[in-house]
């Protein structure tokens, strides 16, 4: 009987280990002090032949995430993404059927929405986790070129849902709350390329087993090269820049 109950207790114990550590959520959120660069050009008919030229200031964009892990088999794990990106510019050439007297200035905002179910593939094993999975990245654009002169300005909005492979190895370094992490996102077909990479440092403060808050700091590099025939727009940008923010775990 003594027996039973210590393989019961023994079981009941990593059972419970096992569960804490396959079922996880985490959020988190903070900053990214990104520099846009780079061109976008438009043919879209209607009078719009225009070239947009990124300025290269830096830019503060708000950033959240979180990632739901859960011991059902077969069924994937989700990790959700929000950032916006404020870019300023320069356009050239005709917008709606008015060419601009010289250029005029733009203002390029996007949001980008990151669905991405993934396997772990590693859970800590070894202080080493690793995920692939695939990445349904939602694009909203919203484009204005300021009015100069007779040109009384332009503006468009676009939405494009973008296909990416997806891929995060994250170290614990052993015997201190420090880890190490960095994820891709990337797509290549024909002459267009889109990836979205970081890489970090994160530390976790031990103060409660329910609830372990962090901080992150790292680096984020995001590239949108579009150029695919009977696309109304051509782009070849850049979004590069540090990020930090704070973390919760569950």
């Amino acid at each position: 009987m003594k027996k039973i109950l210590s393989a019961i207790a023994v079981s009941t114990i990593l059972s419970a280990s096992l569960c804490a550590d396959m079922a996880r959520v985490e959020i988190g959120a903070g900053a990214w002090a990104q520099t846009p660069s780079g061109t976008a050009d438009y043919n879209a008919g209607g009078g719009v032949t225009g070239t947009n030229t990124f300025d290269e200031k830096k830019d503060t964009s708000a950033y959240v995430w979180m990632l739901v892990k859960h011991p059902i088999p077969v069924v994937p794990n989700i990790r959700l993404e929000y950032v916006s990106i404020h870019a300023t510019g320069t356009a050239t050439g005709s917008w709606g059927g008015v060419t601009i007297p010289g250029s005029s200035n733009s203002v390029l905002d996007i949001k980008e929405y990151d669905i991405i179910p993934y396997y772990n593939i590693l859970d800590n094993t070894f202080w080493t986790t690793v995920d692939l999975g695939l990445d349904i990245k939602v694009m909203n654009m919203d484009y204005t070129v300021a009015q100069n002169g007779p040109f009384p300005g332009y503006q468009d909005s676009y939405t494009a849902p973008i296909p990416l492979l997806y891929a995060r190895v994250r170290v614990e370094i052993p015997t201190t709350n420090i880890a190490l992490e960095s994820d891709a996102k990337y797509v290549t077909t024909g002459s267009s390329t889109v990836y979205d990479i970081r890489a970090k440092i994160d530390y976790t403060f031990d103060i409660s087993p329910i609830v372990q808050p962090a901080l992150e700091i790292g680096y984020r590099t995001q590239k949108i090269k579009i150029d695919e025939d009977g696309e109304d727009v051509k782009t070849d940008m850049d979004f590069s820049g540090f990020y930090a923010g704070l973390m919760l775990r569950f």
